[in-house]
């Protein structure tokens, strides 16, 4: 018999690797480019399945793991992130779980350093200045529009950045940032569980000189009162839920700025509405805001006045680059070939700590 796997989003040329295979039955969303799939519609086609795809957008919980039966071997996702796979569940029946972690490192790490600078010039404001035909009523004078800057300089030589969350993306931020623009110096705190990183740390520290003189991990309330440029890289998921809140949001520095691509569940929107209102930070970067996608007109964020001039909202697209793109496509169809095949995956989830 054919093995089924069941597609439920687009994977671009990538698909081609599965239909290919005479020995599957490829069961696809047949509107997977223009439109999400329906919950409906995965339930009644992933019964019977070896295998299934989805991005992060599909729950796969028990109801649709119980609608796939005894014979699901492989589920993956083109996503870093699993918060939407009850890994539990997958873990207890022996479901292999491929993810594509390392291969959009580079894109959102470029993203990161793309939003601060957004949030740090306010380009919000400063181009709303040119599209509402506003420049030429504009009256400039020496510090006009001036911003926090990113890169030190020989006569402001100290800008330390701080990490919530320090992995293979963080650690690519602080390579641009101390290579590209001079950054003097990184914190950052890492997930309660993890274990000190003392040979790590000294070592990216060494690769990093002499341009970076210290990293080192600190409590919440030192990340919070140190950083000039705070960059949000955590996971999402209870344990991180509001990590950024208002009590966090005081003690940082007025002209510090707030860059958010992990998971918008970590930030507390309406106290970051708050913050930059009242001028607390600076400014903010946000890929992702734990409304999305519901995030428009009547959002406290990109809507409320004093806020939106202040605070530059993306619709999560940190990896959206044709390479990173095309190559998690392929990774996520390698991993539940694989996974279906009875073999270890390319990227798969270690599910040990859900057993």
């Amino acid at each position: 018999m054919k093995k089924k796997i069941v597609v439920c989003t687009d994977l671009g040329p990538a698909l081609s690797l599965l239909t290919l295979r005479d020995d599957l039955d490829v069961v696809v969303w047949p509107h997977a480019v223009d439109t999400e799939c329906p919950r409906a519609w995965l339930l009644e086609n992933v019964q019977g399945a070896s295998g299934l795809v989805v991005c992060f957008k599909e729950r796969v919980d028990g109801e649709v793991i119980k609608a796939a039966g005894s014979g699901l071997r492989a589920v993956s996702t083109i996503s870093v992130g699993y918060d939407h796979l009850d890994l539990p569940l997958l873990a207890s029946r022996n479901v292999q779980v491929g993810y594509t972690p390392d291969v959009l490192t580079d894109a959102v790490a470029d993203s990161a350093v793309m939003l601060a600078l957004m949030a740090s010039r306010r380009t919000n404001l400063t181009t709303s200045l040119v599209t509402s035909n506003a420049w030429p009523a504009f009256q400039w004078t020496p510090f006009a529009l001036s911003a926090p800057q990113l890169s030190t300089t020989l006569f402001s030589p100290k800008r330390t950045v701080g990490f919530l969350g320090f992995g293979r993306i963080a650690q690519a931020v602080l390579r641009r940032l101390t290579l590209g623009f001079g950054v003097s110096d990184a914190i950052y705190t890492p997930r309660p569980e993890a274990p000190p990183q003392v040979m790590r740390d000294a070592e990216l520290l060494r690769g990093l000189m002499p341009n970076l003189h210290s990293l080192r991990a600190v409590d919440m309330p030192t990340l919070a009162a140190d950083s000039d440029f705070l960059f949000v890289l955590a996971p999402g998921g209870e344990a991180t839920r509001h990590l950024i809140d208002e009590s966090f949001l005081r003690r940082m520095k007025p002209t510090s700025v707030l860059v958010n691509n992990g998971r918008g569940s970590v930030v507390d929107s309406t106290a970051l509405a708050k913050a930059l209102k009242e001028g607390w930070i600076w400014g903010a970067g946000l890929d992702v805001v734990e409304e999305e996608p519901h995030v428009g007109v009547k959002h406290v964020l990109p809507a409320e006045q004093g806020v939106r001039e202040k605070c530059v909202v993306v619709p999560h697209l940190g990896s959206a680059t044709h390479e990173t793109r095309a190559e998690m496509a392929r990774l996520t169809v390698v991993n539940v070939l694989r996974g279906v095949d009875g073999e270890q995956m390319e990227s798969g989830l270690d599910l040990g700590r859900w057993q």
